[in-house]
């Protein structure tokens, strides 16, 4: 009768330990390792510390002060009606929302714990909105190109956090993608230098 030799669990093996826990040679702490609940202690235990009634208050009335300023501002392009709408109609829209959610955010949104406490990185958006409307007030005087350009590489790398290597390279390619689709392959009337 032949016997066919023992396989060693040798490095690069898959086998499994003879009482069958995969998880065995999984080193105490990695995240393997971790239970659901011993994962959601530790998420709990690195989170940002909750936002108080104050910071809550403030932050719905910025999204009711820009709802309302949005509001107006829509009501000025004019609205139309729903069967020929002028350019207001959509952004009025939108701006009720915002003020409805706003003011449902105020008054009870001040008793929620799962705001976040304002840190130096609440004003990422800030950022990513102020670079936004830059971009949108460049175009008209130097085309989109250089403004768009701009625009990818301070939010992939001052606000993402990627490398110069990978922001350089993605944003070349996103303008690129830009330029041919709307304006060689669409001609749009975008401004453009080229």
């Amino acid at each position: 009768m032949e016997t066919t030799p023992a396989v060693s669990a040798g490095r690069g093996s898959s086998a499994v330990p003879s009482g069958g826990d995969a998880h065995a040679d999984v080193p105490e702490g990695a995240p393997e390792a971790l239970t659901p609940e011993q994962l959601a202690a530790q998420w709990e235990e690195e989170k940002p510390p909750a936002a108080g009634a104050l910071a809550n208050t403030a932050s719905s009335l910025v999204v009711l002060a820009v709802g309302i300023g949005a509001l107006v501002l829509s009501v000025a392009m004019g609205l139309g009606t729903f069967a020929s709408p002028q350019p207001g109609m959509w952004p009025f829209m939108i701006s009720c929302v915002m003020v409805a959610l706003g003011l449902f955010q105020l008054v009870l949104g001040r008793r929620n714990r799962d705001a976040e406490k304002f840190t130096r990185m609440s004003f990422a958006p800030l950022t990513g909105l102020v670079t936004l409307a830059a971009m949108v007030a460049l175009m008209p005087v130097i085309g989109f190109e250089i403004p768009a350009l701009v625009l990818c590489i301070i939010w992939m790398r001052f606000l993402g956090g990627e490398t110069w290597r990978s922001t350089l390279l993605v944003s070349a390619l996103v303008v690129a993608a830009f330029y041919g689709i709307f304006i060689l392959a669409l001609g749009t009337s975008i401004p453009h230098l080229f």
